[in-house]
């Protein structure tokens, strides 16, 4: 109701949360564009001056009332006043989360502009025709006989994605985060302990849900566009002869840095020493994209989200678990009820499959991505964002840039994160390359703000549409000042993927 109302009460109660906020930002206005924030980044006026996108005003008076204006500037000071003053231990990144979030929405209104978006951020990623087709259909009733064979299928081929035979899936009408939570509440208790490596943005904020959820968690800290430190986690099984710790919790694919950590030795490592803890593994940005393999790979529970690899729009949280993981179910005492498997495995037996309302747009929308997958072939999906992830890099190093990621044996298949020099703000790239090429590209996070931008090669997409990207940044680079020669990039990744690109399986 408050995005649409204009009545004089609302509108003056408005105007004084306007002035309000207002000042908050000339007081945290400082630096300008361009130049270097030294403002921790922990802070609320640390994000708010590395803001790609919210406006610099030197005077106090109201802001300017977009398509969502008055709501805007009601939720606005809320969420500054909760990142003020919401504090767990160690310092969480979730302020800074919600800031961002309101910083993104208090720009102008939005207008779209010739052509297509080129969006390669790392997720939500591109959605092909085929999905949209497939969405666009009025509601049913998920009671009716035609959702449970459509929510059957879908579930036999999600285990394909996960590589399973013996997993059990679960899709929930949720994100990532909701999936994480799934994940722990559904086979941990309260006080249990923990191991969870730190070294991005992503696994920063699966830690911090971990605490609040009142687990003991053993932080395994890594420099970031560093790798998971393994032999931390040696030395922490070799000293765990009681078994106290339950699990071991891993981002497979960090965003934050484009880190891709080795799941495969992580098991190793908890056969080596015979430990019984249960690995659990977000493959948020990896699955469907990047090797994953749970059967082999020992994982019990492992998760993703539709707004990635699987091109989707966001609101599919998926969750496979292994029967060992199924087992820790039933005397789990974590508190869940709108995640519980329990639930869930008693409407399969039923046959109806689903204990409240599913999208179903987003099921039909999940039945025509996992199509276009098994018609490329997921191995091929899988080469296909090797091969990207290689032409983005080559394009980098023809920069004369680096990468994030500091030991090749990391580098992620699916985002690249690109440093850049000291005297470029990352976050004027990514605002320069939305407002002139309507190209959207990844900001920094966290403890890399400014200091990265993020191009994002995952999902349903092609060499060409890369390339694309890739121009486009060099444009960007040489527009902002870096000393680019312009087509160095593009042809460097061209001549890469004019040698690896294979003939479209279909079309052979």
């Amino acid at each position: 109701m408050l995005c649409f109302a204009r009545s004089s009460p609302l509108q003056k109660g408005k105007e004084k949360i306007d002035v309000i906020f207002s000042r908050q930002i000339n007081k945290d206005a400082k630096p300008r564009h361009g130049e270097r924030s030294t403002t921790p980044w922990s802070s609320p006026e640390g994000l708010m001056a590395r803001s790609p996108y919210l406006p610099r005003r030197t005077g106090v008076g109201p802001m300017p009332v977009g398509h969502h204006g008055s709501y805007i500037a009601f939720i606005h000071p809320i969420l500054l006043s909760f990142a003020r003053t919401y504090s767990p231990s160690p310092p969480s990144p979730l302020p800074q989360q919600l800031l961002r979030l309101a910083d993104e929405n208090s720009k102008m209104d939005y207008v779209y502009g010739p052509g297509r978006n080129h969006l390669f951020v790392p997720g939500p990623v591109n959605i092909p025709d085929p999905v949209i087709r497939a969405m666009s259909r009025q509601n049913e009733d998920y009671r009716s006989p035609a959702v449970p064979a459509l929510t059957k299928t879908l579930l036999e081929d999600v285990k394909k994605i996960f590589k399973t035979t013996t997993g059990t899936p679960f899709l929930f009408p949720t994100t990532g985060t909701g999936a994480w939570e799934s994940a722990l509440t559904n086979t941990l208790s309260p006080g249990d302990r923990i191991v969870s490596f730190s070294l991005g943005q992503f696994s920063l904020l699966w830690i911090d849900q971990q605490q609040r959820l009142n687990f003991q968690v053993d932080v395994v800290e890594s420099d970031w566009g560093h790798g998971a430190d393994l032999g931390a986690l040696e030395t922490k099984l070799s000293q765990d002869a009681a078994h106290t710790i339950k699990a071991v919790c891993i981002v497979h694919n960090e965003t934050a840095t484009g880190v891709t950590n080795d799941l495969h030795a992580v098991r190793k490592l908890l056969d080596a020493y015979r430990h019984p803890a249960l690995l659990l593994v977000d493959g948020v940005s990896s699955i469907c994209a990047l090797d994953f393999r749970m059967d082999e790979w020992g994982v019990d529970v492992a998760l993703t989200g539709s707004q990635k690899a699987l091109s989707l729009p966001t609101g599919l949280g998926i969750v496979c678990a292994s029967p060992r993981a199924l087992e820790a179910s039933k005397t789990a005492k974590s508190v869940r009820v709108f995640f519980d498997w329990k639930d869930y495995l008693k409407f399969y037996k039923m046959g109806t499959y689903w204990p409240y309302t599913p999208s179903i747009q987003l099921l039909y929308g999940l039945r025509a991505g996992l199509d276009l997958i098994f018609e490329e072939g997921l191995d091929n999906v899988i080469k296909r964002h090797t091969r990207l992830g290689t032409a983005t890099r080559m394009a980098v190093e023809a920069w004369g840039l680096k990468n994030c990621t500091q030991k090749e044996e990391n580098f992620s298949d699916t985002v690249t994160a690109v440093v850049v020099p000291p005297y470029i703000d990352s976050a004027e790239i990514v605002k320069h390359a939305w407002k002139r090429y309507n190209l959207s590209l990844g900001l920094g996070l966290n403890k890399v703000a400014g200091k990265v931008f993020r191009i994002g090669h995952l999902g349903n997409l092609n060499e060409l549409q890369l390339l694309g990207c890739l121009s486009g940044v060099e444009m960007v680079l040489k527009d902002v000042g870096y000393p680019v020669k312009l087509g160095s990039g593009v042809a460097a990744a061209a001549a890469y993927l004019s040698n690896a690109t294979p003939l479209i399986p279909s079309r052979i």
